[in-house]
Protein backbone atom coordinates (compact mmCIF):
# COMPACT_ATOMS: atom_id res chain seq x y z
CA UNK A 1 0.00 0.00 0.00
CA UNK A 2 1.49 3.32 -1.05
CA UNK A 3 -1.06 5.67 0.52
CA UNK A 4 -4.27 5.58 2.53
CA UNK A 5 -6.82 8.38 2.88
CA UNK A 6 -10.39 8.53 4.15
CA UNK A 7 -13.30 9.14 1.78
CA UNK A 8 -15.49 12.17 2.42
CA UNK A 9 -18.53 10.46 0.86
CA UNK A 10 -18.75 7.07 2.55
CA UNK A 11 -17.26 5.12 5.46
CA UNK A 12 -14.37 4.01 3.25
CA UNK A 13 -10.62 4.05 3.12
CA UNK A 14 -9.05 4.83 -0.26
CA UNK A 15 -5.95 2.66 -0.68
CA UNK A 16 -3.37 2.67 -3.48
CA UNK A 17 -2.22 -0.89 -4.08
CA UNK A 18 1.07 0.12 -5.66
CA UNK A 19 2.26 -2.71 -7.89
CA UNK A 20 -1.22 -3.90 -8.92
CA UNK A 21 -2.22 -0.52 -10.30
CA UNK A 22 -5.48 -0.69 -8.38
CA UNK A 23 -7.14 1.75 -6.04
CA UNK A 24 -9.27 0.00 -3.44
CA UNK A 25 -12.26 1.57 -1.73
CA UNK A 26 -12.53 -0.37 1.53
CA UNK A 27 -15.89 -0.07 3.30
CA UNK A 28 -15.18 -0.41 7.02
CA UNK A 29 -18.83 -0.34 8.18
CA UNK A 30 -18.56 -3.99 9.27
CA UNK A 31 -15.02 -4.59 10.58
CA UNK A 32 -15.61 -8.37 10.44
CA UNK A 33 -16.44 -8.27 6.75
CA UNK A 34 -15.09 -5.18 4.97
CA UNK A 35 -16.32 -4.60 1.44
CA UNK A 36 -13.72 -3.84 -1.21
CA UNK A 37 -14.35 -2.09 -4.53
CA UNK A 38 -11.28 -2.49 -6.78
CA UNK A 39 -10.70 0.19 -9.41
CA UNK A 40 -8.15 -0.39 -12.17
CA UNK A 41 -5.98 2.72 -12.45
CA UNK A 42 -2.27 2.55 -13.48
CA UNK A 43 0.71 0.49 -12.34
CA UNK A 44 3.16 1.70 -9.71
CA UNK A 45 0.81 4.01 -7.81
CA UNK A 46 2.37 6.11 -5.10
CA UNK A 47 1.41 9.36 -3.33
CA UNK A 48 -1.73 11.33 -3.91
CA UNK A 49 -4.21 13.78 -2.48
CA UNK A 50 -7.67 15.28 -2.75
CA UNK A 51 -8.80 18.04 -5.06
CA UNK A 52 -10.30 21.09 -3.31
CA UNK A 53 -13.80 19.53 -3.19
CA UNK A 54 -12.51 16.32 -1.57
CA UNK A 55 -14.44 14.36 -4.19
CA UNK A 56 -11.57 13.45 -6.51
CA UNK A 57 -8.44 11.63 -5.36
CA UNK A 58 -5.44 12.29 -7.62
CA UNK A 59 -2.66 9.71 -7.32
CA UNK A 60 0.71 9.53 -9.04
CA UNK A 61 1.82 6.53 -11.06
CA UNK A 62 5.51 7.44 -10.76
CA UNK A 63 7.07 5.09 -13.30
CA UNK A 64 4.34 5.83 -15.86
CA UNK A 65 4.51 9.64 -15.55
CA UNK A 66 0.75 9.79 -15.02
CA UNK A 67 -1.84 10.91 -12.51
CA UNK A 68 -4.92 8.73 -11.99
CA UNK A 69 -8.10 10.54 -10.91
CA UNK A 70 -10.54 8.55 -8.76
CA UNK A 71 -14.07 9.85 -8.18
CA UNK A 72 -14.82 8.85 -4.57
CA UNK A 73 -18.51 9.70 -4.94
CA UNK A 74 -19.15 7.71 -8.14
CA UNK A 75 -16.49 5.12 -7.16
CA UNK A 76 -14.73 5.00 -10.51
CA UNK A 77 -11.65 6.07 -12.47
CA UNK A 78 -12.33 9.49 -14.00
CA UNK A 79 -9.09 10.13 -15.91
CA UNK A 80 -5.47 9.15 -16.53
CA UNK A 81 -3.37 12.23 -17.13
CA UNK A 82 0.10 12.38 -18.68
CA UNK A 83 1.97 14.87 -16.50
CA UNK A 84 4.62 16.02 -18.95
CA UNK A 85 7.30 15.42 -16.32
CA UNK A 86 9.48 12.55 -15.12
CA UNK A 87 8.23 10.60 -12.07
CA UNK A 88 5.47 12.71 -10.52
CA UNK A 89 5.66 12.79 -6.72
CA UNK A 90 3.01 15.07 -5.19
CA UNK A 91 2.93 14.00 -1.58
CA UNK A 92 -0.69 15.12 -1.09
CA UNK A 93 -0.38 17.66 -3.90
CA UNK A 94 -1.34 21.33 -3.73
CA UNK A 95 -4.68 23.00 -4.49
CA UNK A 96 -5.32 26.61 -5.43
CA UNK A 97 -7.54 28.70 -7.72
CA UNK A 98 -5.85 29.60 -10.99
CA UNK A 99 -7.06 32.95 -12.45
CA UNK A 100 -7.61 31.37 -15.87
CA UNK A 101 -8.47 27.71 -15.18
CA UNK A 102 -10.24 27.86 -11.81
CA UNK A 103 -9.53 25.20 -9.18
CA UNK A 104 -6.32 23.27 -9.87
CA UNK A 105 -4.15 20.61 -8.23
CA UNK A 106 -0.39 20.38 -8.78
CA UNK A 107 2.44 17.88 -8.54
CA UNK A 108 6.19 18.19 -8.74
CA UNK A 109 8.41 15.47 -10.19
CA UNK A 110 11.36 13.50 -8.83
CA UNK A 111 13.12 13.33 -12.19
CA UNK A 112 13.00 16.93 -13.40
CA UNK A 113 12.13 20.50 -12.53
CA UNK A 114 8.61 20.51 -13.96
CA UNK A 115 5.55 21.32 -11.84
CA UNK A 116 2.38 20.10 -13.55
CA UNK A 117 -0.81 22.03 -12.80
CA UNK A 118 -4.02 20.07 -13.48
CA UNK A 119 -7.52 21.52 -13.83
CA UNK A 120 -9.96 19.95 -11.33
CA UNK A 121 -13.32 21.61 -11.99
CA UNK A 122 -15.44 19.56 -14.43
CA UNK A 123 -18.57 21.63 -13.67
CA UNK A 124 -17.47 25.25 -14.15
CA UNK A 125 -14.29 24.69 -16.20
CA UNK A 126 -15.01 21.51 -18.22
CA UNK A 127 -12.53 22.35 -21.01
CA UNK A 128 -9.60 22.29 -18.59
CA UNK A 129 -10.75 19.53 -16.23
CA UNK A 130 -8.39 16.56 -15.90
CA UNK A 131 -5.74 18.10 -18.15
CA UNK A 132 -2.37 19.68 -17.49
CA UNK A 133 -3.32 23.34 -17.90
CA UNK A 134 0.13 24.77 -17.25
CA UNK A 135 3.65 23.65 -16.48
CA UNK A 136 5.94 25.66 -14.26
CA UNK A 137 9.70 25.38 -14.30
CA UNK A 138 11.01 25.03 -10.75
CA UNK A 139 14.38 26.21 -9.51
CA UNK A 140 15.52 22.70 -8.69
CA UNK A 141 16.38 19.45 -10.41
CA UNK A 142 13.34 17.72 -8.93
CA UNK A 143 11.33 17.49 -5.76
CA UNK A 144 9.40 15.13 -3.50
CA UNK A 145 6.58 17.27 -2.13
CA UNK A 146 4.51 20.32 -3.01
CA UNK A 147 2.47 22.39 -0.55
CA UNK A 148 0.45 25.57 -0.26
CA UNK A 149 -2.27 26.99 1.99
CA UNK A 150 -5.48 28.89 1.16
CA UNK A 151 -4.14 31.97 2.97
CA UNK A 152 -0.77 31.86 1.20
CA UNK A 153 0.22 33.31 -2.14
CA UNK A 154 3.12 30.83 -2.34
CA UNK A 155 3.53 27.25 -3.47
CA UNK A 156 6.45 25.41 -1.84
CA UNK A 157 8.45 22.57 -3.41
Amino acid sequence: VASIVASHFAPEWVLNIKETGQVWLVDYTDPNCPGIKMIEAEHLLHDGGWDSTKRYFLVAANARNKIAVIDAKEKKLTALINTGGIKPHPGRGANWVDPEFGPVWATGHIGDSVVSVIGTDPVNHPDSAWKVVRTISALSSGNLFIKTHPNSKWVWL
